[in-house]
Order: structure tokens, then C-alpha cells, then sequence
């Protein structure tokens, strides 16, 4: 259900589990913290999923079972964010819950028009990731924070372009092409220049 495919200095992981919207469990979230921890030598690392959902957030039986408030989403996030190299979200369709956290902890995002974002933890009861508030709030303010989390919105693509959540929105059919392209320069740079460049813009 998760897929890690590696072109010399390009990591591509893939949430492949388009029968059940992309909906995550404790082994795939443990899988995706292993692989982001592993990838320090990765000069492009890109997160994408497949089918019409990038991810719904925790698998519904594994959440009534604790994941929700699970520890490995924070380990997950933390991984990605300390990555050296250029992170991006290639979001292939909706981002719901929980999933938030490790779009958030991308460099960048870019997503397909129908793409929406929603993170519904005012209705289901829970408190949001520690780190995914303070993420939020630097992309899109703390006001646009608060419709999401809060005002419980869903946030279409174009909408989420305006505000800052997207960094760019692209057709299905060239999602990854795009990526690649955003990372062009990274991958005939020296790995310490990028590790430099990042943590000045960080």
C-alpha cells in the first residue's frame, strides 16, 4: 500500500490504496516514517498517492482504535520536515485529517484542480497534530487556520492556491512531470548548497 521508487537522487512515494480513498493505518504511517527518515541522501523527494483521494486520514477502524491521537503522525511529519533535500506534495486528489500533517511538512505542494482540503477535528472531537496548527497558520494565517480547523471548511484547489496552502495547481496527467520540473535545479546542486539554501528559507 505503500510505494517508495527510487531514481538516483529522486525518491517518489506513492499512498496506493485507491479502493479505501487513501485511508491510513498505523503499519502504512510507520512505513512512510521509515522511508522519510531513510531518504537523507535524497536530493527530490516527492509524496503523491494514487486514484481520485490523495488520502482521507486515518483508516476509520485504526482511528476508534487510537491512531487518531497516535504519536507516529508527529514522527511521520517530523521526518519529512527534516529532510535536506527538496520535499514536495504531488497531491493527486483530496487532502482530509490527519494526512494533513505530512502535506504540511513539504517544501511545496501542488495539487489537481478538483483537490480539496479539509481537516475536520472540530466535528470528530480530536485536537489536530501539535506541530500541523503552527504549519498551517505560516502558510495561510491565522484566521484561514481557523476556517479550516475550526469553522471545519473544505478548501477547493483554487481557493487553496489564493491563500497560500498550494504552491501551484496542475493537471492530473502532468502532476508528476511538474514535480520533477520544481526540482530541476536541486538535482544539479551540490547536497550541502541545498541543505544550506533550506535551512536559510526554513
Amino acid at each position: 500500500m505503500i510505494r517508495c521508487d527510487k531514481d538516483g537522487d529522486i525518491w517518489t512515494v506513492t499512498i496506493d490504496r485507491p479502493d479505501k480513498a487513501g485511508a491510513l493505518t498505523k503499519a502504512m504511517l510507520a512505513e512512510l516514517a521509515d522511508i522519510a527518515e531513510a531518504a537523507q541522501a535524497a536530493k527530490l523527494f516527492i509524496l503523491t498517492g494514487t486514484g481520485g483521494v490523495f488520502s482521507a486520514g486515518a483508516d476509520l477502524d485504526a482511528a476508534r482504535a487510537g491512531l487518531a491521537t497516535d504519536p507516529v503522525w508527529e514522527r511521520l511529519s517530523a521526518g519529512i520536515a527534516a529532510l535536506p533535500g527538496l520535499s514536495i506534495a504531488a497531491l493527486n486528489g483530496t487532502v482530509a485529517g490527519g494526512a494533513f500533517g505530512m502535506v504540511l511538512a513539504c517544501d511545496l505542494r501542488i495539487a489537481v484542480p478538483k483537490a480539496k482540503f479539509f481537516y475536520p477535528v472540530m466535528k470528530l472531537g480530536f485536537l489536530p497534530q501539535p506541530s500541523d496548527p503552527p504549519r498551517l497558520v505560516a502558510l495561510v494565517g491565522p484566521a484561514r487556520a481557523k476556517l479550516i480547523l475550526m469553522a471545519g471548511q473544505k478548501v477547493e484547489a483554487a481557493r487553496a492556491l489564493e491563500w497560500g496552502l498550494l504552491d501551484e495547481i496542475v493537471e492530473a496527467e502532468a502532476l508528476i512531470k511538474a514535480a520533477h520540473a520544481l526540482g530541476t535545479d536541486v538535482l544539479v546542486a551540490e547536497p550541502g548548497h541545498i541543505a544550506g539554501i533550506k535551512r536559510l528559507t526554513t
